[in-house]
């Protein structure tokens, strides 16, 4: 399979616009008919992906193999997604840097990270990674995932990504206070796009009305595939305020074809003036972060040069070369620690999720 992006058996069809949508249809509250035949597509999905994916592994690694020799790194959507690009700029850096000699990208796209996430536990290979992150969470929730975080080893959180509020130029909204003021004031009149349901741009969206004491029930939202489907629902006026990560639409904005309201950083974007939702006054901060875990049976030893690995691709100069081309932060995090932080977010998105109704 190489580097090319996983395809599912005959017979069963991945949605168009994977990785994070099976199963996910509104954007209110779910009846329970519509959350049982998500969970149904789940289940059916990830049985044909482990068995393909479980055949995959058994021809590329072994037990005990060498990880510097031959990696595998799962990225757990489509070619194209957040997950896979961090997934082929570590790739890159590992390549680049001499850390690993041969490293491979295989692509599990469905259900926010989940199917790939089912796929992977299965393999139990120990010269894999997945890559993981903020949109796992949600979609361990949303899908009622059988496994979960805990059924893996968590190596490291590596960087994270920030999001932004984006309008069309002629918008009537250009700060984040305008678009507060009008949304409080009539919750059902402002449309929001974004990635899929669950993901971190609905679950801005949701912190965001929160903050403005909007029930999530009167969110409306529109789930999209990715930042650009999103950016064109809003320039085609079906929706209102897109929510995406900055790098996706910077070129958009510095050419003035659509407006920045505000981004979800802590502080402001090195080069920009988009000011943050805290300075406005608002408590929107989630974070779009990624990472990798590896598999629950590895041993402690092939653990360590796993970890080892991630340690050594994080601190080279590759690496810091594709942190700064595509503006993401470094934010290395290990250990007891993670472990922490990993809790603190997974409750952080179970308690958005319920708040949403999903």
């Amino acid at each position: 399979m190489s580097e090319e992006q996983y395809r599912a058996p005959e017979g069963v069809e991945l949605p168009s616009n994977a990785p994070e949508d099976i199963g996910v249809e509104a954007t209110r509250q779910r009846p329970p008919w519509q959350r049982n035949l998500g969970r149904l597509a789940f289940a059916v999905i990830a049985v044909a992906s482990i068995a393909t994916a479980t055949a995959f592994s058994f021809a590329s690694g072994s037990s005990g193999a060498d990880p510097r020799a031959n990696l595998t790194l799962i990225a757990p959507a489509g070619v194209g997604g957040g997950w896979d690009s961090f997934a082929r700029e570590q790739q890159q850096a590992m390549r680049g840097g001499g850390v690993v000699n041969n490293v491979q990208v295989v692509n599990i796209p469905g259900a926010g990270g989940t199917i790939g996430l089912a796929a992977f536990v299965e393999q139990d290979q120990d010269t894999q990674l997945l890559a993981t992150g903020a949109a796992m969470h949600g979609g361990i929730v949303i899908n009622d995932s059988p496994v979960n975080m805990e059924d893996v080893r968590p190596i490291a959180r590596i960087a994270e990504d920030y999001s932004v509020f984006i309008v069309p130029k002629d918008s009537p909204y250009s700060s984040a206070s305008e678009l507060a003021e009008a949304w409080s004031k009539d919750p059902r009149k402002v449309r929001f796009t974004g990635g899929s349901a669950g993901s971190i741009d609905h679950l801005l969206v949701t912190q965001f009305a929160q903050t403005l004491g909007i029930p999530g029930k009167d969110i409306t939202y529109l789930p999209k595939s990715g930042g650009g489907e999103a950016m064109q629902t809003i320039l085609a006026g079906t929706a209102d305020v897109a929510v995406t990560g900055y790098n996706e639409v910077a070129d958009q904005i510095e050419v003035g074809r659509i407006k920045a309201l505000a981004v979800s950083a802590p502080q402001r974007l090195a080069g920009t003036e988009i000011p943050t939702f805290e300075e406005e006054g608002y408590a929107v901060n989630l974070v779009n972060w990624r990472g990798f875990v590896a598999a629950p049976g590895v041993s402690d030893e092939q653990f360590d040069q796993l970890s080892a690995i991630v340690k050594e691709t994080s601190q080279s100069e590759q690496w810091k070369d594709a942190l700064a081309r595509n503006r993401w932060v470094d934010s290395y995090l290990d250990g007891d620690e993670l472990k922490d932080f990993l809790r603190e977010d997974q409750e952080r998105t179970a308690a958005l999720i319920k708040e949403l109704g999903l």
